[in-house]
């Protein structure tokens, strides 16, 4: 491919990602794939440069554009190298015209920027995510992996935390084949860690989607204990397994539930459980650094029902928790109606519960929870917190 087919197949692929945004179809990597699983002719570098191409631009843009040209267009106002391959050449997109319009630049969508957690450095959201790794202790130890991974930098505060440079083919490496490892942020390590699962404990994943989280809590009880999986979706609990078998964590039970329903399907485990961690679905603004076109696809409606869901979740939650125990609440979101928020609501709704005093080795406080940003901490965005029922 010449450098100007490039940039018209990352126009191409912006057309597809936007509409996709639109319309709540699959993420960009996907369409990526995709598109280039139809033109075996592209090799790789022609394949690594239009990815970058597609991400400048979408990581440039806050608010949607309307078309893939827009936003290479604004990307090309940036960049004088990439404006002059708008040159009409075969396979190239037409020249750039005076006036055209281009998608401008901001990291934040404007309806939602009041609406972000006070302690938010904005730029700092769209920054490239480094590759964290968990030592999984069923199998490893920290000193293990670092004679077997030298590359990978501890965190400090998470004994268990290592880091590699974005982009890292970790998945390529005998320590992941092997199980080793699990790849997973800081800063979702860290809400594992805040539950303070022991071996023994009754733990109950309750929003667990593929189980990154539960398979943190599997190691953290050394596999002795009861550790239910639960989600409303077949197809990402049903991804569990495989990375179960592979972590050597095959004591952990899977439960799904009916959407809608799950206080039935729960009713078992009713007052048994020592911690429950609702790692609620969210608007994932703290994950834009790996997902920006993710801001694309966020409207007022869809937050709306996502707090709300939110709430919903957090009290069927609570039923499950022993007198005296634990439940933790958390998202993968900046928004302070998804966390400062919505855990003040919980605490209106239920006045016998309380919020503990947090102190945790990354993040600050935050209301009655705890925050981690990827400008203060290097990791993606949380909320969390944790609540407790009386005790017997």
């Amino acid at each position: 491919m010449t450098p100007q087919a490039r940039i018209q197949a990352a126009i191409e692929l912006l057309d597809a990602i936007i509409t996709s945004a639109r319309d709540g179809g699959p993420a960009a990597d996907t369409l990526i794939a995709r598109y280039f699983k139809e033109r075996r002719y592209a090799g790789s570098r022609d394949r690594r440069a239009v990815r970058d191409h597609v991400y400048r631009a979408v990581r440039r843009a806050a608010e949607r554009p309307e078309n893939g040209r827009e936003a290479m267009v604004g990307l090309a106002r940036d960049m004088p190298e990439i404006a002059a391959l708008f040159d009409g050449s075969a396979h190239g997109p037409e020249p750039i015209i005076s006036g055209e319009h281009a998608a401008a630049a901001g990291a934040v969508p404007q309806w939602l920027t009041g609406l972000l957690a006070a302690p938010v450095e904005q730029d700092a959201l769209l920054g490239r995510a480094p590759v964290d790794l968990r030592v999984n202790r069923l199998k490893a130890t920290a000193s293990e992996l670092a004679a077997l991974l030298p590359d990978a930098d501890p965190i400090a505060g998470l004994p268990d935390a290592r880091r590699l440079p974005e982009g890292y083919a970790i998945e390529q490496s005998p320590v992941w084949k092997q199980g080793l490892v699990e790849v997973q942020d800081a800063g979702s390590q860290l809400i594992v860690a805040a539950c303070g699962a022991k071996p023994g404990m009754t733990v109950v994943d309750l929003c667990a989607g593929a189980g990154g989280k539960t398979l943190a809590l599997a190691a953290a009880m050394e596999g002795r204990g009861t550790l239910i999986a639960a989600d409303t979706i077949r197809s990402r609990l049903s991804r569990l397994g495989p990375r179960a078998e592979r972590a050597g964590a095959t004591f952990i039970e899977t439960l799904l539930l009916d959407q809608s329903h799950e206080a039935h399907g729960l009713e078992s485990l009713k007052g048994q459980a020592d911690v429950v961690l609702v790692d609620a679905p969210c608007s994932g603004t703290g994950t834009w650094r790996r997902n920006p076109e993710a801001r694309w696809r966020l409207t007022q409606a869809r937050l709306d029902r996502l707090v709300a869901e939110q709430a919903r979740i957090l009290d069927f939650a609570a039923p499950l928790v022993a007198p005296g125990a634990m439940l933790v609440y958390a998202t993968c979101a900046l928004t302070d109606r998804e966390g400062r928020g919505q855990v003040d609501a919980f605490l209106g709704r239920h006045p016998d519960w309380t919020s503990e005093t947090l102190s945790l080795p990354l993040g600050r406080p935050h209301g009655a929870g705890w925050v981690l940003t990827p400008g203060h901490d290097g990791t993606d965005g949380f909320f969390l917190a944790r609540l407790r029922p009386p005790a017997a």
